[in-house]
């Protein structure tokens, strides 16, 4: 399973709790689409998360902007998963949804995962699903959540979007990359 997390706010800790805890430490892989705020808070998620993949955010100190990437791309076959979905990652303050897509056309992702709008939901932008987790800890207005991945058979990727209590309330698939 893959973990999807972002925008913490936190200060000190990780501010897992419930299901989402338990979704980070037992994820092959955790991604955080930014916004830890402080270097305590991204090594508490290094040390709850086996496989920790994340950009910094606009509200990141110094110390972690300089550490981590604005963007990355995370190839899951090379990854060491059965499946051959390439993931765009960005915390999105600098994005909007065309940018977001044209962002995952150019990284031949088939999935963009964004953070910054505490808003959980998918979108599909033709040959791009574009991926916002929420914010898990500080959702603002919103309900707080996080995104599961599993691979299913064929490598396509089943998503679920769901809150710290475990309840699903949105479902998607990802299709991979063409052979």
């Amino acid at each position: 399973m893959i973990a999807i997390v972002s925008d913490t706010h936190g200060n000190s800790d990780h501010r897992l709790e419930g299901h989402t805890a338990d979704a980070v430490r037992e994820a092959g892989l955790t991604i955080h689409a930014g916004d830890f705020t402080t270097r305590e808070v991204f090594e508490a998620f290094e040390h709850e998360a086996a496989d920790l993949r994340a950009v910094y955010g606009n509200n990141d100190t110094e110390n972690l902007t300089e550490r981590l990437p604005a963007t990355q791309v995370i190839d899951l076959a090379s990854e060491g998963f059965d499946s051959r979905v390439r993931i765009a990652l960005c915390h999105g303050h600098e994005h909007s949804e065309t940018a977001l897509s044209l962002l995952g056309r150019q990284s031949n992702a088939t999935l963009v995962v964004s953070g910054h709008s505490h808003q959980p939901g998918v979108t599909d932008a033709g040959d791009v699903t574009l991926l916002d987790p929420g914010s898990h800890a500080d959702p603002r207005w919103n309900r707080p959540a996080h995104a599961e991945l599993d691979i299913a058979e064929g490598g396509e990727l089943d998503g679920r979007l769901r809150g710290p209590d475990g309840a699903v309330f949105e479902t998607f698939t990802v299709s991979p990359l063409e052979k």
